[in-house]
């Protein structure tokens, strides 16, 4: 009867003290909460301030330029030679698949696609760079074929050009003759060391078509498939320890 009554704001043991009680600006989840995980999510798809993708393209291009500018200068040297021993198309077919993938990843590239011109820009890009790949193996293969061909030759000028030999032990002896050349060291030594250029330019060039497939088609089908299958691991997982 005549004790004190408490104060109105400690009657309730264990409630939240006056001063941490939510406000009016309180209610709801905070804006900034979800922005670590969008971060970390647009950091995983970037490099260097760049998406990867992006970065494939643009070592496409200028693998693609390397390519196609040593094959013009390997042509230079005598009109004699073969197309498919100048292998400056296949920097060309590089650069064009270059080019579209640049267009798609600048302009609009999503990783779901959301409307059909997405995704035949992607299936296109994807096929490209297919292509880009097979074409960069030949062109390696045919600079490694002369290449060792001019390993084995003998050479000698004459009229104006540069005739050279196989060893007649060869069950397949043959003269090659290189029109306009008159210092057979342009061969021996300088479109020598333009083959092994191409070699190595066309095989990094196929092996970067190789991983921009990889990437595509990863875009497209292994994120969400394995997300997919994940997931039901975890809850049946979580089933069977209910049960």
């Amino acid at each position: 009867m005549g004790q004190d009554r408490p104060p109105r704001g400690q009657r309730r043991q264990g409630g939240p003290p006056a001063g941490s009680a939510p406000g009016p600006d309180d209610m709801g989840p905070k804006k900034g909460q979800g922005l670590p995980k969008e971060c970390g999510e647009e950091e995983a798809r970037t490099c260097c301030g760049c998406r990867f993708p992006l970065l494939l393209a643009l070592l496409q291009l200028a693998l693609g330029i390397a390519v196609t500018v040593v094959g013009f200068l390997m042509a230079s040297i005598s009109p004699s030679l073969l197309v498919r021993d100048t292998p400056f198309w296949a920097g060309i077919i590089v650069c064009l698949v270059a080019y579209l993938g640049l267009f798609m990843l600048c302009v609009s590239y999503q990783v779901d696609e959301q409307t059909c011109i997405q995704f035949i820009m992607k299936l296109l890009y994807f096929l490209l760079s297919a292509l880009g790949l097979m074409v960069c193996v030949l062109a390696a293969a045919f600079a490694a074929h002369h290449y060792t061909l001019l390993n084995r030759v003998t050479c000698e000028t004459a009229l104006d050009a540069c005739h050279c030999k196989l060893p007649t032990s060869e069950p397949l002896s043959r003269t090659f003759v290189y029109q306009d050349v008159t210092d057979c060291t342009n061969i021996t030594f300088t479109f020598k060391v333009f083959l092994l250029t191409q070699m190595i330019l066309n095989l990094v060039s196929g092996l970067v078509c190789l991983l921009a497939c990889f990437v595509m088609w990863k875009h497209r089908y292994q994120v969400f498939y394995v997300g997919d299958r994940m997931y039901s691991l975890t809850t049946s997982e979580g089933q069977q320890q209910k049960v």
